[in-house]
């Protein structure tokens, strides 16, 4: 990062710098604002924390409709254990890397304006434990996709709305930094090794300063007032599980959760340079919406609710047969228990590799809440049945391609240090 970046807007400026890492990306951040952020320091009671990992709700800020408002800078850091294929952790290795964590407690308020943090781990990693059968292995959810799938031991989401903290975090985890917010931390790298890294961003206004990468047309169509590229803003309240319906409730894990991982590239050109306004918003959200002009810029006046009413659920066939289209929250709504939906959406749009993407992460009580959700947005039986294609005018299937897939138990905070499935 030189010299010639001091002419580029700050917000800008600090989502280049988490999409690059490192120290020197970090240090540019530091001398680009004057230094880190001003954040308090965690409890000196650590046990006053929630014991769910996923308990994230109650410390994010919300709108002005009571919708959750996810934190700005988010980083994936997918880690694998550093004993060999085969080995299992040592004590003293759980040690450490509690403290590890316990260190970043310390450190930060556990905040939207501070950190917010979750570790998961796959099934590779239960597999060291003989124990195959405590989460299923990502696999592809559709006929039309052919992920490369995720076997990497463990992913720490980082999350914060200052870009500053969640790089020298991620630097202190990796043994990098010995210092957070004046507590001497320690880091993991004795006991994991770095695999890769996943980095994004939402909030109104970012995607559009943001658009200029391959995926998104040169016109530069992403709405100022929009948090993701689509032009649309997701998340609502109703919309959303709440964390108590997908926490495991009983076997050694009860009171964590699982967790979806996938990285999808997005192709907006068609999205934002052929189909109108009212096509997006059909395809978004329900045909309905666009000819009764329910949907305004990104969807803020929709206030805590998609707004899918049995005009929408109820006529899925219908619309898919006459109007030739369906909407992907209009598919998405049928997957439901108790009039809830099943799975917490924490995605965050990105940058990485110098393309638009979506790194799409769910939380929910079991995998396969999340296989059920996709197997409803997939639309099959109504491509089968209508004049709707596969992935044509079938929600947003057609703007999207899944790159990757992963899945991830993420334990309670007692137990998410390199934890054994048989104890």
């Amino acid at each position: 990062m030189s010299d010639s970046t001091r002419g580029i807007p700050r917000r800008e400026f600090m989502k280049a710098a988490v999409a690059i890492g490192g120290s020197a990306a970090l240090s540019a951040c530091l001398d680009r604002g004057g230094g880190m952020p001003d954040v308090e320091q965690g409890p000196d009671d650590l046990s006053s924390l929630p014991e769910r990992q996923h308990a994230w709700n109650q410390f994010l800020a919300t709108d002005d409709h009571d919708n959750d408002v996810a934190p700005r800078h988010q980083v994936l850091l997918f880690l694998n254990y550093a004993g060999g294929d085969n080995g299992t952790p040592s004590q003293s290795e759980r040690e450490t890397v509690e403290s590890a964590f316990k260190n970043l407690e310390r450190a930060y308020k556990r905040s939207h304006d501070g950190l917010l943090f979750s570790v998961g781990y796959s099934p590779s990693y239960f597999a060291r434990f003989g124990a195959e059968d405590v989460l299923p292995k990502p696999k592809a959810l559709a006929s039309f996709e052919d992920p490369k799938l995720d076997e990497q031991d463990a992913v720490v989401h980082l999350a914060s709305d200052h870009a500053e903290l969640v790089l020298a975090v991620e630097e202190a985890l990796l043994g990098n930094r010995d210092e957070l917010n004046g507590v001497s931390v320690t880091g993991l790298a004795d006991v994991f090794e770095k695999a890769n890294r996943r980095t994004g961003f939402v909030g109104d206004g970012l995607p559009a300063e943001h658009q200029d990468v391959n995926g998104i047309p040169d016109s530069e169509p992403v709405p100022e007032d929009s948090p993701l590229y689509m032009g649309f803003k997701s998340g609502f309240r109703k919309n959303q599980a709440n964390e108590d319906s997908v926490t495991i409730q009983d076997g050694p894990f009860a009171g964590g959760t699982t967790q979806h991982v996938s990285n999808i590239s997005l192709h907006l050109d068609q999205w934002y340079e052929q189909d109108s306004r009212d096509q997006r918003v059909a395809k978004m959200f329900c045909p309905v919406h666009a000819e009764e002009g329910r949907v305004e810029g990104a969807g803020d006046n929709l206030g805590d609710s998609s707004g899918m009413g049995d005009d929408c659920i109820g006529q899925v066939e219908e619309h898919a047969r006459k109007r030739g289209m369906v909407g992907h929250s209009q598919k998405s709504a049928s997957a439901r228990k108790d009039d809830s939906p099943l799975i917490l959406r924490r995605d965050f749009d990105s940058t990485d590799g110098g393309k638009a993407g979506l790194h799409f992460v769910a939380v929910q009580r079991s995998i396969s809440d999340f296989e059920e959700t996709r197997e409803a947005m997939n639309g099959d039986d109504l491509a089968e049945n209508s004049s709707v294609g596969q992935r044509v005018n079938n929600g947003i299937l057609q703007y999207m391609t899944v790159e990757r897939r992963g899945n991830f138990l993420v334990p309670p905070r007692s137990r998410r240090s390199l934890p054994n499935p048989n104890q």
